[in-house]
């Protein structure tokens, strides 16, 4: 065997090949193959279909490399405000461009545009769910500058769980540092969730930073800087993550509220809500239902009108 090549491997499923690959997470690769965009040795491929050793896969066309899972990229970034978690090329502020790794790295979940701080990048898909899995209860450290005197009340309230988003946050670390300045320590990420948790409570954001994921710290890391783990630090973190799920324990319910549609809403509102149309506005419902029963279902707009551009189950702040 050549040094540097990958190995030869057991048939794995085709959403972890392609993930694994650095092209894109699991999820996505689910929504590749469900809008047949993926083809396996040739055929448009299917969600299930495995992968083996001499089989080619192709993502719009584009052949995926099996990864070579001993050598992979993994660093961390202080990212500054206004660049965007994204690697959608349409995004010109997006955090692939800004950062111009030579190899094809994506985030590990999100930080907020107007969010500064440190968020991870990788070419090893497979790590992503099990780092970013709210139930392996990873914490993440962020200090926050609001714009008015910090109480004892609100210290309280932030720590004890604020109801947000048709749900309750979990209990949390919650420490004042100055008159305008708390840290909080989360192990959920909910859309902009630590802004959300403040305007409960009056309180608006100036500055929102996070300073650690688990055992990685921002350290003298400067904004806009990058720098690759260090052997012990990625030993560390591989560590922990070893006993962690990538996918959902049985069971799970997920925090996120369901999107509610106003009642005798035809398909005019799930135009409109979903930036496509679904059907002729004349469809009965109950046939609507039918149709619509295996497709994607549409993203709730927060109540506050920020973007919408969230994905599904990953952490923002």
């Amino acid at each position: 065997m050549q040094p540097n090549q990958p190995q030869q491997r057991e048939a794995v499923r085709l959403n972890k090949f392609i993930s694994e690959s650095g092209m894109c997470s699991r999820r996505e690769a689910d929504r590749f193959i469900e809008q047949g965009q993926v083809t396996l040795n040739g055929r448009k491929a299917v969600v299930g279909d495995k992968v083996g050793a001499g089989d080619e896969v192709r993502v719009n066309g584009r052949l995926v490399a099996a990864q070579n899972k001993e050598k992979f990229v993994f660093i961390a970034l202080n990212k500054p405000v206004g660049v965007v978690s994204t690697t959608d090329s349409a995004e010109r502020n997006n955090i692939q461009k800004f950062v111009g790794h030579k190899e094809r790295i994506f985030p590990i979940g999100r930080l907020d545009k107007d969010s500064q701080g440190l968020i991870f990048l990788t070419s090893n898909g497979d790590l992503v769910n099990k780092i970013l899995r709210a139930g392996n209860k990873h914490e993440k450290e962020y200090v926050v500058t609001v714009h008015r005197p910090i109480t004892p009340d609100f210290i309280r309230g932030m720590a004890s769980g604020v109801p947000i988003l048709g749900t309750m946050t979990k209990r949390c670390k919650v420490e004042q540092l100055s008159t305008f300045v708390f840290r909080l320590t989360l192990i959920e990420g909910m859309n902009r969730q630590i802004r959300r948790m403040c305007e409960h409570f009056g309180y608006e954001v100036r500055k929102l930073e996070r300073t650690r994921i688990m055992n990685i710290r921002l350290g003298a890391l400067q904004v806009g800087q990058w720098r690759n783990l260090t052997e012990r630090e990625l030993g560390e973190l591989m560590a922990s993550i070893e006993h962690s799920s990538g996918l959902a324990p049985e069971g799970h319910k997920s925090r996120r509220p369901k999107p509610q549609r106003p009642p005798g809403a035809g398909s005019e509102q799930r135009r409109d809500t979903r930036g496509q149309r679904t059907g002729a506005g004349t469809r009965s419902e109950s046939a609507g239902r039918g149709k619509r029963s295996g497709s994607k279902r549409s993203e709730q707009k927060p109540s506050n009108g920020s973007s919408t551009r969230s994905k599904k189950g990953w952490p923002y702040e």
